[in-house]
């Protein structure tokens, strides 16, 4: 090789942004991805007239896709562009009480004090604590590989040393929550950001409530296009930038000589690299592509986090009661988190549904909407799917029947259907789990699969299921932390 080889397997949104920025460090980039197009669990569905976003549906921390596209010289807004919403969430209990989530802090807690009757000084108080945790923590636990021993000498970790008890790790999510608010729809609704990577608010620590920082004080947006757009923008970006993107070709095996990795194997013949970047599951990555058995097993003893139902349906009619985002919880929000731990799923499970043309009208023709619907289900454990998702159509049907005051059911035109086996299948997560193992313990930060290990030169992690996490700012984030670490080409 005259010029210094990377080669990155897995086009999701981590892989991609570690092709771009590996080529901008001089590497001839190879970007692999095993199905025909790229973008993970970022896709789209197109049926009767109607588009679907089919994966992630909640846009944060912009700035870390704006980035990208910064270093390649380039302004972001020529490329890519998307709006910051007036609320990032409409919220549906079953006592008839709808609130909204306003991004403008001060808004939001107005109305949560009318709606709710909590104090809006308790309400901004708890924002205020979320922020601070926030600052105190996101540059070692976010953006930096905080688990090698350098990081533990820099000032930012001596500060959280320092401030240790403002973490909240020896508490649980729904304790710490518990204590600032007398409103159990308060309580319920920050609850809910647990489910945000996968695990319960219930067993997760308080250290976590750090997410609802994203949407209530830093805003929630939306592409213009849709979320596909930003697969779009950043494979055009890639192409720019010198990314050779191999779509439909699968990656059998990564060389591994003795802990030196120096290449993979396709179909097509080995491609030796300098660098190889996986953007993997990190369980069937060591099982299938590096037949290190004993490391899978390693990574299987985690509790993997939850994973979705999600019906997608063509709507015939439009319903103004919906916003973009619309969540219709579950009057047992404890019982829901029970079940979903028993490996089964709740009578009344709690239901999102996102409504992209509220923001991209052309997503669904005049008169009717598209509707995506999810709840929690729990990772594939050899469940019967086809009962689970019977009977959880039929309750999904009745509590959103109830709240809307019509019959859902006479209103669904055409259906598709995601489920954990089948979500497996196109993004190879393993038995479904959307962001790896769950942070359903006060470790489960450490227990995380860094984005080195030593044991291997040559080869480093990104994704969801590896430091920091799950989730489009968290797998931006790796490829960031990954690629800070590989040395430039010379």
């Amino acid at each position: 090789m005259d010029k210094k080889r990377a080669v990155v397997i897995g086009a999701g949104i981590g892989g991609m942004a570690a092709a771009v920025r590996l080529a901008l460090k001089g590497y001839e980039t190879h970007l692999y991805e095993k199905n025909g197009s790229a973008g993970g669990k970022i896709g789209e569905l197109r049926l009767e007239g109607c588009r679907f976003d089919t994966g992630p549906s909640l846009f944060t921390l912009p700035e870390l896709v704006d980035e990208l596209f910064t270093l390649a010289g380039e302004n972001p807004r020529e490329h890519f562009r998307y709006i910051p919403l007036e609320s990032s969430c409409r919220y549906f209990w079953d006592d008839g009480t709808v609130l909204n989530a306003w991004t403008d802090r001060q808004r939001f807690a107005e109305e949560a004090e009318i709606v709710t009757g909590e104090p809006r000084a308790n309400i901004l108080g708890f924002l205020d604590e979320c922020a601070g945790l926030y600052d105190l923590t996101a540059g070692i636990f976010i953006f930096s590989p905080f688990y090698q021993l350098d990081n533990f000498r820099k000032p930012e970790s001596l500060n959280v040393a320092r401030n240790f008890r403002k973490l909240n790790a020896f508490s649980t999510m729904h304790g710490v929550i518990s204590r600032h608010f007398r409103s159990q729809k308060l309580i319920q609704l920050f609850d809910r950001y647990a489910t945000y990577n996968g695990s319960s608010p219930y067993r997760a620590p308080g250290t976590l409530n750090v997410i609802a920082h994203l949407e209530h004080n830093m805003g929630a947006f939306f592409p213009e296009k849709g979320m596909k757009e930003i697969i779009d923008a950043v494979e055009k970006l890639a192409s720019r930038c010198g990314v050779i993107t191999h779509t439909g070709t699968e990656v059998l095996s990564v060389a591994n000589e003795a802990g030196n990795v120096t290449g993979v194997t396709t179909a097509d013949g080995v491609m030796p690299a300098n660098v190889v970047v996986t953007d993997v599951d990190v369980i069937p990555f060591y099982r299938e592509l590096m037949k290190e058995e004993g490391m899978a097993r390693r990574q299987e003893r985690q509790e993997r986090s939850t994973s979705a139902l999600i019906f997608y349906w063509v709507m015939n009619r439009r319903f103004d009661q919906l916003d973009l985002h619309n969540i219709f919880f579950s009057s047992d929000y404890p019982g829901e988190f029970r079940a979903l731990r028993r490996g089964e799923v709740a009578a009344d499970p709690t239901v999102y549904l996102f409504a992209s043309s509220r923001v991209v009208p052309s997503d669904a023709p005049p008169g009717k909407d598209n509707w995506f619907v999810m709840i929690n289900v729990p990772y594939d454990r050899g469940q019967d799917w086809p009962e689970v998702i019977r009977e959880a159509r039929k309750n999904i049907m009745v509590t959103l029947s109830r709240r809307l005051g019509c019959n859902i059911e006479e209103a669904v035109e055409t259906e598709r259907i995601l489920d954990p086996p089948l979500i497996e299948e196109l993004t190879a997560s393993y038995r479904g789990a959307l962001y790896g193992s769950s942070s359903n313990n006060r470790f489960a930060a450490f227990r995380r699969h860094p984005n080195v290990k030593r044991k291997y030169r040559n080869l480093w992690f990104v994704g969801g299921s590896v430091h920091p996490g799950g989730g489009i700012p968290l797998c931006l984030a790796s490829a960031k932390i990954a690629c800070d670490m590989i040395p430039p080409a010379e």
